[in-house]
């Protein structure tokens, strides 16, 4: 019988996806001890937080290189866990950098491991895959093409479908939506979807609020700011000037995606997220020199975007590094908000999305995997 689970998420996508696994193995296991690493969502479901998630989203090769010795402090910490408490499986999501490191220490004791959301190894490090193989007991994947990655290298691996298909969706009209947060009906709405991690913000927020700063003036449209909940409005704050006439919206990003003309999307799981609702974007992105540097080197698939890599063609365009200037944006942008045919081509090919991320039932699929492995031990 499953007795204890240790799961380890790194960010705030982790926390989210984490926490449909410990609800449906609750569901089914009233009982079982669940602890590890997470956010306040897992922890709402049941989880024994050691560690939370906040100050772990470190972006790039430099901001891990100055926060090694965090993560290093962590590691010994849950490596203590793994004697002390012994659980029956491990499951890690996402988060590569830390988690393989750590599958290590868990094979070392000859604990399970179930790694759910593949490492993008199709993008980043194609030879850690034969290496999984010796770290990882089972793969639960949420791209079908990420299957014959593994099986290949001789990997247990499944295909559950995308988290999304089973959180994702708006519960409100357009127009309730309008209503709420005071916007004009006559008029069309930006989304800036700046992300969930803070340098992100201090990299790129800037330049989406100045490209449509010129847009308001240019198309008289309105702007709505997702605002990630690890985050809250007060960081954003920091970087709107009061004139600027833009609209922070807490707790709502899926009814701001659902619900603009078009959006300004920093590179990440947002860009799968707003194309699932099949709203006209701009992935944007940037980084220190030398982390882009290092990255292209390295990545081997031709977009940055995850909506153009799902979908298996460039879709919405991608403004990167120096790219990323307020005029290439706003020429796109404008093509978006005011050329009826442009935007619904680009609505009508983000289609594709919703059948190549499943049906919903992944989290149930992980925690049914849980189970059985630990069945297995």
């Amino acid at each position: 019988m499953l007795g204890r689970v240790m799961m380890i998420a790194g960010e705030a996508s982790g926390d989210l996806h984490g926490s449909g696994v410990v609800r449906e193995l609750k569901s089914r296991l009233p009982a079982v001890d669940v602890f590890g690493v997470g956010g306040d969502r897992m922890k709402a479901e049941g989880m024994e937080l050691v560690h939370h998630i906040s100050g772990l989203s470190f972006m790039g090769f430099m901001e891990v290189l100055k926060n090694l010795s965090t993560i290093n402090e962590l590691g010994r910490k849950l490596e203590a866990l793994l004697d002390a408490r012994r659980p029956d499986v491990v499951v890690l999501i996402d988060y590569p950098g830390f988690n393989l490191r750590f599958a290590k220490k868990a094979k070392q004791r000859n604990i399970k491991v179930l790694y759910y959301i593949s490492p993008q190894v199709w993008a980043w490090h194609k030879g850690r895959v034969k290496k999984m193989r010796s770290l990882v007991d089972r793969m639960k994947v949420v791209f079908p093409f990420e299957v014959e990655i593994y099986k290949n290298e001789g990997i247990d691996v499944e295909f559950v479908g995308h988290p999304l298909a089973e959180s994702i969706g708006s519960q409100i009209s357009r127009d309730e939506f309008f209503s709420v947060n005071g916007f004009d009906r006559e008029k069309k709405l930006l989304a800036l979807l700046p992300g969930s991690r803070k340098q992100e913000i201090e990299n790129i927020f800037p330049t989406m609020l100045e490209t449509a700063a010129r847009l308001k003036q240019e198309l008289g449209i309105q702007v709505a700011v997702g605002v990630a909940p690890n985050l809250g409005s007060e960081f954003l704050r920091g970087f709107v000037s009061e004139p600027a006439g833009v609209t922070l919206v807490e707790h709502a990003t899926y009814d701001v995606m659902a619900h603009a003309d078009a959006a300004i999307v920093t590179s990440g799981t947002a860009t799968l997220e707003t194309g699932w609702f099949g709203t006209p974007m701009a992935v944007v992105y940037k980084t220190s020199p030398v982390t882009y540097s290092i990255g292209r080197m390295l990545v081997g698939v031709p977009y940055i975007g995850l909506v153009n890599i799902v979908a298996g063609e460039k879709i919405v365009p991608e403004f990167v590094q120096k790219d990323m200037n307020v005029q290439n944006i706003t020429h796109e942008m404008k093509k978006q908000l005011a050329d009826a045919a442009y935007a619904g081509n680009l609505r009508s090919r983000l289609s594709v999305l919703k059948a190549r991320l499943g049906t919903s039932g992944a989290s149930a699929k992980v925690a049914e995997g849980i189970i059985e492995l630990g069945r297995a031990g």
